[in-house]
């Protein structure tokens, strides 16, 4: 009910968001439904509709990183110090997250039941003279079990990825945090070793008395949290699976590969390469970010050169990994369109539905991350206004930051996808 609540007195562009999240889920519900439909009307092919029904699993892991993005730029869920006090601390705000994170996603499962049984004429007929009827196995009767464990996968998928990602990193929450530095600030002094030259006075000092100023310091110190502008620690590795899936791609590519619209006879080797080389990506993603934000800086930085390197580096973590799996799924596009003539046409409805989930919930992760990131340094922004920092020059900077971005990802991704298609024996 509280979820409920603080949903309906979200703003507009909140429930903008949420309105993705739930078409993005409904789309993904579809795609995974006509499978099903595919195995109900071709029994006798039952590899074809296996195909198809792994081929969802990139719209399902796009919906789900959505669902996650927009959960965590939600200002009705986020925890405040100020709601510990009547129970809402940050394991109680994160079941908030997860439940309205779940209201969304079977909003949208819900819409694609009800879609994909309207074209299957179940509710008021046959639409569109039949012709979807043969792709969804019209006049079939549907299981029950298949069609509830596909439906209910978005959501919960989405909602335990949720929880992963909001659950408090603090034991105990805010309270607990703060208990523990409070201890520690009043944390008694070590007995000092006995010794002539010790005055008695200080070998009788009372247990309660405050602890001295280094051992508050080096309390504080251990208490204090990782710094923003350290590097992350995913870019080797990142490089090590991007060229590992680029030399499966390549090998399994090595005699020339034409793939069918349908995708249903891609090589595991191609596949596992394609796979292998976006994860990849994905995990440079905001080590790329970072360094970017440090060569900004380099060579006697300005004012707007020094600002925009600063909030790369801070928020490589954020940007970094939507914006390398937004390079990853345009590398794939790229490979597909411009190398093996795979268009939206050719593609045919449902693959063009699952081309379009997949960019469309990649883009809007990316603009949602930025969204966060806005949010989180809102505070700042308004504090260098305040000192008369002139509006053009955060204008710069925030245009200066998406220009490096783009001259470094937009070579990489064309890269990386013609040398993941690429056929060494041709």
């Amino acid at each position: 009910m509280l979820a409920l609540r603080l949903g309906r007195r979200s703003g507009a562009a909140v429930q903008l968001r949420r309105l993705m999240v739930a078409a993005a889920s409904g789309g993904t519900g579809f795609l995974l439904l006509s499978s099903l439909g595919q195995a109900l009307a071709h029994p006798e092919a039952p590899g074809a509709a296996s195909v198809r029904l792994a081929w969802c699993a990139a719209p399902v892991a796009a919906t789900v990183h959505l669902a996650v993005a927009v959960a965590r730029t939600d200002p009705g869920t986020r925890p405040r110090p100020g709601l510990s006090a009547i129970g809402l601390g940050p394991g109680r705000m994160m079941v908030l997250s997860v439940t309205t994170t779940a209201l969304s996603c079977a909003l949208g499962s819900m819409l694609a039941l009800l879609f994909f049984l309207h074209l299957r004429g179940d509710l008021t007929g046959m639409p569109f003279d039949g012709d979807a009827g043969a792709l969804l196995a019209a006049g079939r009767p549907l299981p029950l079990p298949a069609t509830l464990t596909l439906l209910a996968l978005v959501p919960l998928l989405a909602s335990a990825a949720t929880a992963l990602s909001l659950r408090p990193r603090e034991e105990g929450g805010l309270r607990g945090a703060a208990r523990r530095r409070i201890a520690g600030a009043y944390r008694p002094a070590p007995a000092p070793a006995a010794d002539d030259d010790v005055p008695a006075a200080a070998m009788e000092a009372p247990a309660s008395a405050p602890a001295a100023p280094a051992v508050t310091a080096a309390a504080d110190a251990e208490a204090a949290p990782p710094r923003l502008t350290a590097s992350p620690d995913g870019l080797p590795w990142g490089v090590a699976v991007l060229v590992a899936g680029i030399g499966v791609a390549g090998y399994a590519n090595r005699a020339g590969v034409a793939l069918t619209p349908d995708l249903s006879l891609v090589p595991a080797g191609l596949l596992a390469g394609w796979a292998l080389a976006a994860l990849g990506l994905a995990l440079i993603g905001p080590g790329l970010t970072h360094l970017c934000g440090r060569l900004l800086q380099a060579a006697r930085p300005g004012a707007v050169r020094l600002l925009a390197g600063r909030v790369l580096m801070a928020e490589a973590s954020r940007v970094g990994r939507p914006l390398g799996v937004v390079a990853a799924v345009a590398a794939l596009a790229y490979a597909l369109v411009l190398r093996y003539d795979l268009g939206g046409p050719v593609l045919g409805p449902l693959g063009g539905l699952g081309a379009v989930l997949v960019a469309g919930c990649t883009a809007a992760t990316l603009v949602t991350a930025a969204i966060e990131v806005r949010q989180l340094r809102a505070d700042t922004m308004l504090a260098l206004l305040r000192v008369g920092a002139p509006a053009t020059t955060l204008r710069a900077c925030a245009a200066l930051r998406a220009g490096v971005l783009l001259a470094v990802f937009g070579p990489l991704t064309v890269l990386v996808a013609e040398l993941a298609s690429l056929t060494p024996g041709g």
